[in-house]
């Protein structure tokens, strides 16, 4: 893939993140320019949540320099410019797909003119936009989820096995939201054990190594 602009996205040098003074992947250095997709690595165990985990800001870099846009990367400065998803779906399961949408509009904004509505129709939950999460099965409580991709006006996806709990209707979903969003000058670094199936060029790897 092409990059749109000479100054990445998310640069990482000599990036690292330690567990009880342990590293738990060796140093990194990777660059994500907008407009392209980065598929993460790496036997079970090797920190692929672990990076993704960083890069939201959920945990703290041990060694080496991250940066946005160029600059020293700072949670305030990323607030809706990056939208995890990971194995926790960060929904509540008392909520409607619908109110849990609301609730993340209301925190990070929303992309101009999308509706609400047309998201759910669009992930495949069209008549259970007001069923409480919890009663949803896994595969439609994924598809609850990957709807903020569609809503949120974030740059960079991080997303961490986005295949999991969906059947083939769902994994084609996936790409093509995933083509969608790099075709229009987002990014994404995306973990799966799975091949992805992106059609819109040769995705950068990272490899993680313990």
């Amino acid at each position: 893939m092409t990059a749109t602009a000479s100054v990445p996205l998310l640069e990482a040098r000599r990036l690292s993140f330690h567990r009880q003074d342990e590293p738990v992947f060796a140093p990194l250095d990777f660059r994500v320019h907008a407009g392209e997709l980065a598929l993460i690595e790496g036997d079970n165990g090797s920190g692929k949540t672990t990076l993704l985990r960083l890069l939201a800001g959920l945990l703290h870099v041990s060694e080496g320099r991250l940066l946005w846009r160029g600059a020293p990367w700072q949670r305030e400065t990323c607030a809706g410019e990056i939208l995890f998803l990971g194995h926790q779906l960060g929904q509540k399961l008392e909520l409607s797909p619908r109110e849990n949408l609301a609730f993340a509009t209301g925190l990070h904004g929303r992309r101009d003119g999308v509706v609400v509505d047309d998201v759910l129709d669009e992930v495949g939950l069209a008549g259970y936009e007001d069923e409480p999460v919890r009663r949803l099965s896994a595969g439609q409580k994924k598809r609850a989820a990957l709807a903020r991709l569609l809503l949120l006006p974030a740059a960079l996806w991080l997303l961490d096995e986005p295949y999991a709990n969906l059947d083939r209707h769902g994994i084609a979903l996936v790409n093509r939201l995933l083509e969608q969003h790099v075709a229009a000058g987002g990014a994404v670094l995306v973990s799966s054990h799975g091949a992805v199936g992106f059609h819109g060029g040769e995705p950068q790897r990272i490899r993680m190594h313990a």
